[in-house]
């Protein structure tokens, strides 16, 4: 289940704590899986576990605790938009609402061409910058207007190279 890069990968991450200590390896083996699966499957999960010695469960509740971890496939732009009550106070509420009408789809669902996948999300940490969005847990996304969604999904469109003979994104 597991490539032979990502085990390397993983080996560097458990190499960076001390022997008897290296469950704490666990996020960023997640987040390696992640990266090269899309997604962290029940089986994924299984292979984390046994590869860092530790039970199955212990390794789901990591990946439900936190939201970064993509429980089942998710469209090529993860959208998390923050609805905690900053955001909400700067209509963060209507930038959510305005996705969710641009791109056809409510919270938690995908585009039907999987290019997105809109989520809420909890606090950022960029309060200040209210309303934000967090693009494929690595793009943070400031003062949300309907011009800058607009611009930004009709930009992700536009550089996302189309389907070759009905493939799937």
């Amino acid at each position: 289940m597991l490539s032979e890069s990502t085990l390397q990968r993983f080996a560097k991450e458990v190499a960076k704590y001390p022997p008897d200590q290296k469950q704490s390896a666990v996020m960023a083996c997640l987040a390696i899986v992640q990266q090269e699966q899309g997604h962290i499957s029940n089986e994924s999960e299984r292979a984390v576990a046994d590869y860092l010695g530790m039970p199955q469960i212990a390794v789901n509740e990591v990946t439900t605790f936190y939201n970064m971890y993509n429980q089942q496939p998710c469209g090529r732009y993860k959208l998390n938009v923050c609805t905690n009550l900053p955001c909400q106070l700067r209509a963060g509420d209507k930038a959510l609402a305005h996705l969710e009408h641009k791109l056809g789809i409510a919270m938690g669902e995908t585009t039907p061409d999987g290019m997105f996948t809109l989520q809420q999300s909890e606090c950022l940490g960029a309060c200040a910058d209210a309303p934000v969005m967090l693009v494929n847990d690595r793009t943070m996304c400031s003062f949300l207007s309907n011009e800058k969604l607009d611009q930004l999904v009709d930009g992700l469109r536009a550089a996302t190279p189309a389907k070759p003979n009905g493939a799937s994104a």
